[in-house]
């Protein structure tokens, strides 16, 4: 049976913490930023902790 590869797209956007939390940026900070305020800015600069029940299937998709 062939190796399970890797999928890259998933790879590039998320990533496995030490203590095993999929850890990714938050949507919304590409374009259309000045009608945004400044507190909404700066959450949005912060990482986000994936759900863990959806980790899973982050973690299955990378490490295979």
């Amino acid at each position: 049976m062939p190796k399970l590869k890797t999928n890259k797209s998933v790879a590039k956007r998320v990533r496995v913490t030490k203590n095993g939390k999929v850890v990714r940026n938050r949507p919304g900070r590409r374009h259309l930023l000045s009608c945004k305020n400044s507190k909404r800015r700066r959450h949005l600069r912060t990482k986000d902790v994936v759900y863990a029940p959806y980790a899973k299937g982050y973690i299955s998709v990378i490490q295979s």
